[in-house]
This record gives C-alpha cells, structure tokens and sequence, in this order.
C-alpha cells in the first residue's frame, strides 16, 4: 500500500512543477504528516526532493529528474488523452486504474508536450450516450471484458426480439455504440453481435480460445453498420416535403439515410419538394415518418402511404373528443 503512495507521490512531482503537502495529502487520502514522511523517505531513497519554504511552497524534483518517452510528439500525447475516455473505462471495469495510468504518462513526458497533453484533458470530453438517453452500465460488462482479454469462452442466457436463448461464444471484442453495448462472438465458427445489457446470466467457461488471426474488430463492425441499413432500408418512397420538412429530415434522420435521399431541387406549385427517400417495411417506415407530421405527404408505394393513413386515423380517433 505505502509502494503504490510512494510511487504516485513520485509520478506526481514528475508531472508537476511544485506541488503542496496539503495537495499530496488530498491526491492519497493520507494526512499531512503521512506526508511529511513519506518525503523523508523518498529522500533516503536518492529522490532529490527539495522543498520550497514559504506560504507560496511545496514540494518540487531537482530539474530534469523525471523519466522520458523518447520519440513522443505532442500530437501522439494529446492522442492519448483523446483516448483516456474515463466512463467506458469505469464501465469496463478499469476505473481504479485509470487516474494513476495518465498520471505515469503525464510524468515522463517532456514539459512542453505535458502541457500540450493537460489541455486536451481540460478541454475534450466524449458523451458517449445520445440526448435524452442514459448509457447503460450493465454489470456482467466488466466479467466480459475480462474474458475478451484473457481469450476465455462464456456462456450467456439473454433476451432476443422473439425469445430467451442460451449461447456459447468466443468473445472477440467489445463495441460501445449510442450508449449501448456490445460484444461480438464467435458462435459455432460464425461472428455474432449480442447486447450486453440483455444478458440475464453469464458464465465464464475453463480453457482458452485462439482468437481467428483474420478478424478485424473495427472492420467487422463497419460491414455489420452497412448490413444493417441496407436490410432496415431495402426499397424506396417517392415523397413530397415542406422546406420544413426537408430541414428536419436533415437533423432528425442519419447520414447514411440523408445521402441516399434525392430532393427535386425545384418546388412544385404549392412551394413543397418531391423526393425518393429509403424505406423498410410499411409499418417500421410508418412510425419512422410520422416524426415529420404533416410535412412530408408518402405519393407511393401504395402500402406505406395507406400504413400511414391507418395510424393517423388511428391517433384522431384516441384523441377525439
């Protein structure tokens, strides 16, 4: 315990010009007098401590007494903290040691590149979680990442769209996304995306698993993102739209959505725009369109325009008086 002080009081000397008793206190949950003697100890070791006198005092390292990360570019350290997300690494498990693992790679760097490095922890910070929706914190996440890591098979009962089911899978990796996530597996030589949070139980199985040599994470889930839409998005609507409605379509609806969307650059006599939009099935397309009200009319097919036409008569009839 008194080790793992000893070395955080040290990491942060390196990482700061001077630094307080009181300030070293806080950063170890000690009090000043553990302090004062952990110091003395460090000294007796051959750490040139020196102490500045003062109210305006502290603690400070004899210059240039702090270990380098040769090669280091400031760009390649801001990179760094860019990637020290502290919420995902809470949720994996990997909280408690987060803070000291910056407060290493904030020691050994070069002053010039630190500063650089402590502004984009200052002024950078990733919400994962869409608005108006929480991040999931599901408490088997840290059980799996930990499999993912050690390459240890697990078994998991969860809740599908149409069913619970019993898996055994190969975790490979583990996928953040909107909030939510994620862990791909390898399922009887096939790669399976499960989510995390509907997972009921989980068992993690003896032995180890040889991770596939070809698989490539950020590329398996690329082409699982594109399968995805081009399956939810297989037919297409010819739509008219308010200008409106065409400015909602631009912030309600994704990318890959808006840039298989061809709007009629010339209105019609009524100022609205035609358009050919990707849809689905009649009635997910239905609920996905009523989000722009009256200012989008559905011309064809004729399936989707009547599933709308149905829920808006629907809807009048609840809300009739």
């Amino acid at each position: 315990m008194r080790a793992g002080r000893l070395l955080k009081i040290l990491m942060t000397l390196q990482s700061r010009e001077l630094v307080t008793a009181p300030a070293l206190a806080d950063a170890c949950g000690v009090s000043h007098r553990t302090i004062y003697r952990d110091i003395e100890t460090l000294s007796e070791l051959g750490i040139p401590v020196y102490a500045d006198r003062g109210p305006e005092g502290g603690y400070r390292l004899l210059n240039g007494y702090r270990t380098r990360l040769n090669g280091l570019s400031s760009e390649e350290a801001e990179a760094l903290f860019l990637a020290g997300l502290s919420g995902p690494a809470t949720d994996l498990g990997l909280g408690p040691v987060m803070p000291m693992a910056e407060l290493k790679l904030l020691a050994a760097l070069p002053p010039d590149v630190r500063a650089s490095a402590e502004r984009i922890r200052a002024t950078f910070l990733l919400d994962a979680p869409a608005w108006f929706t929480d991040s999931e914190q599901p408490p088997s996440l840290p059980t799996i990442a930990k499999a993912v890591w050690d390459q240890r098979p697990i078994r998991v009962h969860y809740t599908s769209w149409n069913g619970e089911r019993e898996r055994q899978l190969e975790p490979l990796g583990i996928v953040l996304k909107g909030g939510a996530w994620y862990i791909v597996g390898q399922v009887e030589g096939s790669i399976r995306t499960y989510r995390v949070s509907r997972i009921q139980e989980l068992n993690v199985l003896d032995g180890r698993f040889e991770r596939p040599e070809d698989f490539d994470l950020a590329k398996y889930w690329h082409d699982s993102l594109q399968r995805l839409e081009s399956e939810l998005y297989s037919h297409q609507a010819r739509v008219r739209l308010t200008p409106r409605g065409m400015r909602l379509l631009e912030h309600l609806y994704p990318n890959s959505f808006r840039a298989t969307t061809e709007i009629d650059p010339e209105p019609d006599t009524d100022g609205w725009h035609r358009a050919t939009i990707p849809v689905g099935d009649p009635r997910h397309s239905s609920l996905e369109l009523l989000r722009l009200g009256a200012e989008i009319e559905v011309l064809e097919p004729k399936e989707l325009r009547d599933a709308l036409r149905d829920t808006a008569n629907a809807m009048l009839d609840l809300y009739r008086d």
